[in-house]
């Protein structure tokens, strides 16, 4: 996300490396490299400048402190200006009501109803809301049956009138059965062009007064970039909406739109897609994007996808095992279900300061594990739970059944007592060996 701006952006930073003070001509130099970069990742010109004058501004205008560094001092004037770029604040969702009604809009192609179905397993899911979702999509079959299948993936009932023709009758009648049995959010995913026109608009708009809903959001694909600032607009001047979705931003995306959209319509972003799971989708926190923007990581964003798989009483039990050195296969594999759960590895470990750069030209996928799980499936139940008894001919019984080499079968089994041995100080408190299990942990991944 963003690898080509934070880059470039590092890069620009490095100038003020080795300098003792801030001075007009080596930050015109550092802000020269800024502008170039924002430029680059599809940011408008306007924009960019004053942008960069902004930040011209308050680093000239700094006193640097002894212990902070002129580079030290211009990220931080960077980084806050990024997040105010980007709205300061976290926006929220306005789901208030007797149902509370959300109206989805946007072009065709912009992934509206993926993002309905997605939402709607959020508020389900998290907020423990009972969503409906709407199918307003009167012009194309396919809309609804993807809508239907969807709405079946993540548990959420989809209201339907493939007959109907007039989606404001349709958004109408879904609010009435909402009502009638007991659903607190709707959710109407609306019909789109492939480029902005009257029609559209003027059907979106009619929806809106029908039904007043508490929230219009605009979905935007992140990866279309000023086009999609140039279509937030028009949309905006039409609908006068709440906020923003941008979708894809996991894609070949230069972050432009989610650099820009904020200070162009004046309507905060307030989710991101980050992949095609149904669970793919995050609250849009301006300072935490600044963080990763920089390479600063996310921690704030991984510890709080971590608690959401957390149980406390097993959490409890696998301490008591990790403190007695009883630390085994079973739990590894378990622990490796938890990680899978909370999203795509890479960019989990992305969120880690300092780990984006490391692992910037790394291959890691979704199936980071799954040789690393083959092993482990092939072995049996006592070679899960006691590592010790696995012997020379059990390893190659288990590299001949997860169809891994032998040395792959030993590299698993060496790590994973080092890991051990790693889990079993940092329960006691040694702390300062967190860093080396994570990247003992890393490097198990690594198949």
């Amino acid at each position: 996300m963003f690898e080509g701006l934070s880059d470039k952006l590092e890069r620009s930073f490095k100038i003020l490396k080795g300098h003792g003070h801030i001075t007009e001509i080596n930050v015109a130099e550092t802000l020269k490299e800024v502008r170039k970069a924002l430029l680059d990742a599809d940011v408008s010109y306007k924009i960019a400048k004053e942008f960069t004058n902004v930040v011209k501004e308050k680093a000239l205008g700094e006193k640097i402190l002894t212990s902070v560094s002129p580079g030290q001092l211009m990220v931080k004037i960077v980084h806050d200006e990024l997040a105010t770029l980007m709205g300061s604040e976290t926006a929220e969702l306005n789901i208030k009501g007797t149902p509370a009604i959300i109206l989805i809009a946007g072009l065709q192609g912009s992934g509206k109803t993926t993002f309905s179905a997605k939402l709607a397993n959020f508020l389900k899911s998290k907020k423990g809301r009972n969503p409906l979702l709407v199918a307003g999509d009167v012009y194309r079959p396919a809309a609804i049956e993807q809508l239907k299948v969807l709405g079946e993936q993540v548990g959420v009932k989809v209201y339907t009138e493939e007959e109907n023709k007039n989606p404001v009758k349709i958004a109408e009648n879904a609010i009435k059965h909402a009502r009638e049995y007991g659903h607190n959010v709707v959710i109407i995913d609306t019909a789109g062009r492939l480029a902005v026109d009257e029609e559209m608009m003027n059907e979106i708009a009619a929806i809106k007064n029908a039904v007043n809903p508490q929230e219009t959001l605009f979905v935007v694909d992140s990866m279309t970039g000023q086009d999609a600032v140039n279509t937030a607009k028009a949309f905006n001047e039409r609908l006068d909406y709440e906020g923003v979705v941008l979708t894809k931003l996991d894609g070949d995306t230069r972050g432009g739109a989610a650099l820009t959209i904020k200070s162009v319509v004046d309507k905060p972003i307030k989710f991101v897609g980050i992949g095609e799971k149904m669970d793919a989708i995050d609250v849009f926190h301006p300072s935490r994007m600044a963080d990763r923007i920089l390479g600063m990581g996310d921690i704030v964003s991984l510890v709080e996808k971590a608690q959401e798989q957390f149980d406390a009483e097993e959490a409890r039990k696998l301490q008591k095992k990790i403190a007695k050195n009883q630390f085994n296969f079973n739990d590894f594999l378990n622990q490796i279900k938890q990680i899978k759960k909370m999203g795509n590895v890479k960019d989990l470990m992305g969120m880690i300061p300092g780990m984006g750069k490391a692992l910037k030209n790394m291959d890691i996928d979704d199936d980071a594990f799954k040789g690393i799980e083959a092993i482990i499936y092939s072995m049996t139940m006592e070679e899960r739970e006691n590592p010790k008894v696995l012997n020379g001919s059990r390893r190659r019984r288990i590299a001949r059944g997860s169809g891994s080499d032998i040395q792959e079968v030993n590299q698993l089994i060496k790590q994973f007592s080092e890991t051990q041995k790693m889990m079993k100080a940092i329960s006691g408190g040694k702390g300062k060996n967190l860093m080396k299990a994570m990247a003992n942990m890393r490097g198990m991944g690594k198949r």
